[in-house]
Order: C-alpha cells, then sequence, then structure tokens
C-alpha cells in the first residue's frame, strides 16, 4: 500500500473518531513504526490537520473538522487537465482513477560516486553527511527501478521496508537469469 491509502485511512479512522495511531498504521499497512510517524507528521505539517493525541484513547483525532485536499495528477501528465474537479459540487467530471493525492516517500540512500549522485538528482532533497543523501519519490517501482540500473555501488540506508522489497527485487532478477538460457 502507498502513501496515500495509508493518509486516507488516517483521515477515515478520524473522521469516525477511532482514534488510529502510529503503532495501528504500522500494523496495518506492514510500514516501520517510523515511517507510520511520518505519514501522521505529513498529515498535520503538510497538509494541515487539526490533529491532537487523546492519551485516554491512545490515539488521534481531528480537533475541528476537516477535509483532504484533493490533487490531481495521471502517469501521464500531458492527460492532466484541472477542469475535471468542480469546485461548487465537490464532483468528479472524469475518471477517478487518475486521481491521487502525491504524498512522497522518503529514503536515504548511501552514494560514493558523484556521476551516480549525479543520476539520482531528480529524486535528492537534501545532502547528509557520510555521502548520504536525502530522497523524495512517489512511485517506490520507478525508485527501485532506477536503483537496480546504477552502474555503481550504493547502499539504501533506510526505510528498512524499502531495502527489504529492493533485496527481493534483485534476487528475483538474479534467479531468473541464472543457468543456460533455454532455448
Amino acid at each position: 500500500m502507498n502513501a496515500n491509502t495509508r493518509i486516507q485511512w488516517l483521515h477515515k479512522k478520524m473522521t469516525m473518531r477511532s482514534y488510529p495511531n502510529a503503532q495501528r498504521l504500522a500494523e496495518r499497512f506492514g510500514i516501520s513504526h517510523r515511517q507510520a510517524q511520518r505519514d501522521l507528521d505529513y498529515l498535520r505539517r503538510e497538509l494541515g490537520a487539526p490533529i491532537a493525541y487523546d492519551n485516554s484513547r491512545k490515539g488521534f483525532y481531528y480537533t475541528q473538522p476537516f477535509v483532504l485536499p484533493v490533487l490531481f495528477s495521471s502517469d501521464n501528465d500531458d492527460l492532466y487537465m484541472p477542469e475535471i474537479f468542480n469546485a461548487e459540487t465537490h464532483e468528479l467530471a472524469a475518471d477517478e482513477s487518475i486521481i491521487q493525492m502525491q504524498i512522497p516517500y522518503t529514503a536515504t540512500v548511501e552514494i560514493k560516486n558523484k556521476l551516480t549522485a549525479l543520476e539520482l538528482s531528480n529524486y535528492i532533497i537534501a545532502k547528509q553527511p557520510k555521502d548520504r543523501y536525502s530522497c523524495e519519490f512517489h512511485s517506490i517501482e520507478k525508485f527501485i527501478g532506477l536503483l537496480l540500473s546504477l552502474d555503481s555501488d550504493f547502499r539504501l540506508i533506510e526505510p528498512y521496508w524499502l531495502r527489504e522489497r529492493l533485496v527481493r527485487s534483485a534476487k528475483r532478477v538474479l534467479d531468473n537469469n541464472n543457468g543456460e538460457p533455454e532455448e
């Protein structure tokens, strides 16, 4: 599940006064507690959600009514049409499958080669000490594909779940390409 789905799940639970927390979010979507906390922080800081924590219920809730913003995107930006959302009726005039929130994932990658860092420049948002870079991306598959196509060594530091997925992808490629080719 992607960050968009997790944010929508949090929003629904808080709207229903179900008091979700980072632990439940992490368990529900199989992500780290740290990533779950980042999702909550993103909802609060970037989207301006009025979130508070209820100690007695051990979960978050909205302190006032809140609606998630609707952002438009499609796999093909040429097809993007801002007029597909009618602000007066709050109805969509196009296929909902091309509309999604774009909440970026984050990762820390260690890269010793400066040319490789240049290849990732569209994803890098900050340089850290020890040849590490903070990256943001919207598509897990595209980011993993880019990492697998790099022509030099790199190390995915965090998040752990993304590193595990990268390793599984690399193992699958190796397993499928070991041995003699079939004729």
